[in-house]
C-alpha cells in the first residue's frame, strides 16, 4: 500500500523589477541543472512561464506550478527579490514552501551583476512573518546553485511529512487502557494540523474482525507470514487468526479512510482485547507498519502520528518503543564500556511487546505476550514477534499535543549497539549522548508520554525542520553536556 506522497517542487525564481531579470533567468537555469545532475530531475519542476517581479507575474507562476502538479514550492531568490509577489505566492500556494537564494558567483560579477539577494532574504522574512506564513528556511539559505540544489533535495523529505500529514486520517480503535493516561490525545491540534481522526469502539472491531471469518483470502495471507517469519514460526496454529485479523484492519482502511489518501492507526491491544479476540495483536501491527501503515500500541494517537512523520521522512519501516529500562550495571561493565564510548546514564533499553518489524529484527520468533500471560492464559497471548533490535543509528522523537493544546517535540539521535539484550520483546539496547539529562529535562519536565518513535537512521534534522514548520512550541533535543537546560539545577554534582 502506498501511505506516503510524492513530492513534486515547483522552482519559481523572483526578481526586483530594478535588477537584471536574465541575473534570475540565468541563476534558476543553473540550479534546476544542478539538481538534476546530482539527484536526477523526478522530484523537481522549473517553472518557465515568468520571473515574478510582479503580483500578475506571481498568479502567472501560481497556476503553472498547479498545472504542473507540483505540491511543493521553492521561491529561489535569483536577485534581491519583490518581497510583496514573492511572499503572497506562498501566501496563495496550497503546500509547504521554502525560500532560498543564490550566492554571487565570482569578483566578475560584483561590478554589473550583482544580485544582493543576501539582502533579500531579510526582507522575505520579514513580509513573510507579516503575513503570519509559514514557510521553510534552511539554516543557511544563501549559495551557489550546487550548494542550493542540496537545500532544496534536504527540503524533500520536509515536505513529503507536511503533505501527508495535511492528507492523514487517523483510525483508533477503543479508549486507552486503565491507567495509560499518559497517552492523552487531545484531538484539537489534530484538526490544526489538517488531520482527520475517526475514533471506533473496540465492539465495532471485534464485529468486522468475526464478518471475516473464513475469508477466503486468509490462506495467502498464513503463507506470507509463514515466507516473513521462517524459523522463528513457532506458533503456526495462530498464524489463521493473526491473517483474519490483518485482513479486517486493511478492509476497514479501505472502507473508511473518505477523503484522505493516507491512513495510520491507534490499535487497542489490552487488557480485553486477548480474551475477546484470543490472541495479542502485535505481529499483525508490525506487518502493517513495515508498509509503510503505522500501528501504534495501547491507542496512542500522537504516537502513531510521530510514526507517520518518520515514514514520511525517512521512506521506510519505523516503530513505537517505550523508553523503558535501564541497562544493568553488570551489563554495562561486560558489553560497553571500554567498546563504545558512552557513559551508563547514556543507555537504556527501547522495547515493547512485539510491534517491530521483522526486517528490522535479529532472528525474530513468534511467541506470546510474557507479561500478559503472568494473568491470562498462554492461549489468548499468542501473537508477538520478539527479537533484539538491529544495531545501527537511530532517531528517537516524538511530536505531542498537551492537555490544554499546546503542541510539543522532541527528538535526538542515538544508535542501537550490537549488544546482547537478554530480554524478551521488540528490544533493544540504546545510546543516545546524554540521555539521563534528556530523560530528566526534556522528557520528564515537559510530560511526555513513555513512547517514543524510532526511525532507523539519523534523521534529527529534517524531523526538527518538520516540528518547526508545524509550529511545535518547544523541542527538546539532547543538548551537550556544557549547555545547561532551563531548569537544569547547575549545583548538582
Amino acid at each position: 500500500m502506498k501511505n506516503i506522497p510524492e513530492i513534486k517542487v515547483g522552482i519559481v525564481a523572483v526578481s526586483r523589477d530594478c535588477f537584471p531579470e536574465s541575473l534570475s533567468v540565468n541563476r534558476r537555469k543553473a540550479l534546476v541543472k544542478a539538481y538534476e545532475a546530482q539527484y536526477g530531475k523526478s522530484e523537481i519542476y522549473e517553472c518557465p512561464i515568468c520571473i515574478v517581479e510582479s503580483e500578475l507575474h506571481m498568479l502567472q507562476a501560481l497556476e503553472d506550478v498547479k498545472s504542473a502538479g507540483c505540491n511543493a514550492l521553492c521561491v529561489y531568490l535569483g536577485n534581491f527579490g519583490p518581497e510583496i509577489a514573492e511572499t503572497m505566492l506562498a501566501q496563495k500556494f496550497d503546500g509547504p514552501v521554502m525560500f532560498c537564494a543564490a550566492a554571487e558567483e565570482n569578483i566578475a560579477v560584483l561590478a554589473d551583476d550583482r544580485g544582493d539577494a543576501f539582502c533579500g532574504m531579510l526582507n522575505a522574512s520579514y513580509n513573510l512573518k507579516l503575513r503570519n506564513v509559514r514557510a521553510y528556511i534552511p539554516e543557511y539559505p544563501v549559495g551557489d546553485a550546487a550548494y542550493c540544489a542540496k537545500l532544496i533535495h534536504e527540503f524533500v523529505p520536509v515536505a513529503r511529512a507536511i503533505v501527508g500529514l495535511k492528507n492523514l486520517k487517523i483510525i483508533s480503535f477503543g479508549p486507552r487502557p486503565l491507567n495509560f493516561l499518559a497517552c492523552n490525545a487531545p484531538i484539537k491540534k489534530l484538526y490544526d494540523l489538517g488531520i482527520e481522526i475517526e475514533e471506533n469502539s473496540e465492539l465495532d472491531l471485534f464485529e468486522a474482525y468475526n464478518s471475516h471469518q473464513d475469508d477466503a483470502r486468509i490462506p495467502d495471507v498464513v503463507a506470507d507470514m509463514e515466507k516473513e517469519l521462517g524459523a522463528g514460526n513457532q506458533k503456526p496454529f495462530i498464524l489463521p487468526k493473526l491473517a483474519q485479523y490483518e485482513l479486517t484492519l486493511l478492509d476497514w482502511i479501505e472502507a473508511h479512510k473518505g477523503s484522505k489518501p493516507y491512513v495510520a492507526l491507534a490499535g487497542k491491544c489490552w487488557p480485553a482485547f486477548q480474551t475477546q479476540f484470543g490472541f495479542v495483536p502485535c505481529y499483525v501491527n508490525s506487518r502493517l507498519t513495515a508498509r509503510g501503515i503505522p500501528v501504534s500500541c495501547e491507542v496512542d494517537i500522537y504516537g502513531c502520528l510521530s510514526e507517520y512523520i518518520g515514514v514520511c521522512v525517512s521512506g521506510d519501516a519505523v516503530t513505537l518503543l517505550d523508553i523503558n529500562n535501564t541497562i544493568p550495571s553488570e551489563l554495562y561493565q561486560k558489553e560497553i564500556n571500554g567498546r563504545f564510548d558512552y557513559r551508563l546514564r547514556d543507555t537504556f533499553m527501547g522495547f515493547h511487546c512485539g510491534n517491530t518489524c521483522a526486517q528490522k529484527l535479529c532472528s525474530p520468533v513468534m511467541k506470546n505476550q510474557k507479561i500478559m500471560a503472568r494473568s491470562l492464559p498462554d492461549s489468548v497471548t499468542n501473537g508477538t514477534l520478539e527479537g533484539d533490535i538491529k544495531p545501527g543509528d537511530i532517531t528517537f522523537y516524538r511530536l505531542q499535543s498537551t492537555a490544554d493544546n499546546h503542541l510539543l517535540a522532541y527528538v535526538a539521535e542515538g544508535e542501537v549497539l550490537p549488544v546482547k539484550t537478554h530480554s524478551f520483546g521488540s528490544i533493544g539496547v540504546f545510546a543516545i549522548r546524554e540521555m539521563g539529562r534528556f530523560y530528566r529535562h526534556v522528557l520528564i519536565e515537559n510530560g511526555f508520554p513513555h513512547h517514543g518513535a524510532v526511525a532507523f537512521g539519523h534523521f534529527g534534522k529534517p524531523i526538527f525542520e518538520v516540528f518547526k514548520y508545524l509550529d511545535a512550541e518547544k523541542i527538546g533535543f539532547n543538548q551537550p553536556s556544557n549547555i545547561l537546560y532551563d531548569m537544569e539545577n547547575p549545583f548538582d554534582d
